[in-house]
């Protein structure tokens, strides 16, 4: 991984290009704002100071989901993501968090069970994708 690797909290709309980017490109900027964006905890992966990865934190209870994960393509398959997601889950540990979960797409699957997390449940569509509910327990 060339170039300093930086992890921290971000304001939401620091995510919205990169997830349009990248999970929604023929979709306007609006599809990728959440109503409840202001609640979440946002965290950028950046190298050399460029944010190249994103996810937004949503705790409920001692369950948080965590949305909108998404890495740019030119560094995708280099480890950015699972160094992101790791730190998603100290940081969900640190705040007495005991699940964390998410709607992956069902093309990731692989990824997230890489990343200690199972599946529950069914696939189902939704805007023309598949996906599934994963879960990690700590």
């Amino acid at each position: 991984m060339p170039g300093k690797l930086e992890i921290k909290e971000i304001s939401a709309d620091q995510t919205w290009l990169i997830r349009q980017m990248v999970m929604w490109p023929n979709k306007p900027l609006s599809f990728v704002q959440l109503p409840d964006d202001d609640q979440g905890q946002h965290f950028g992966l950046m190298v050399d100071q460029q944010i190249i990865s994103v996810v937004s934190l949503f705790r409920n209870g001692h369950q948080a989901q965590f949305r909108k994960f998404a890495t740019l393509p030119t560094f995708q398959k280099r480890g950015y993501g699972s160094k992101l997601l790791e730190h998603v889950f100290s940081v969900a540990a640190s705040q007495n968090i005991t699940l964390v979960w998410c709607h992956a797409r069902a093309s990731a699957l692989e990824f997230y069970q890489k990343m200690g997390m199972e599946p529950e449940g069914e696939c189902f569509c939704r805007d023309g994708l598949e996906y599934v509910k994963m879960r990690k327990a700590f």
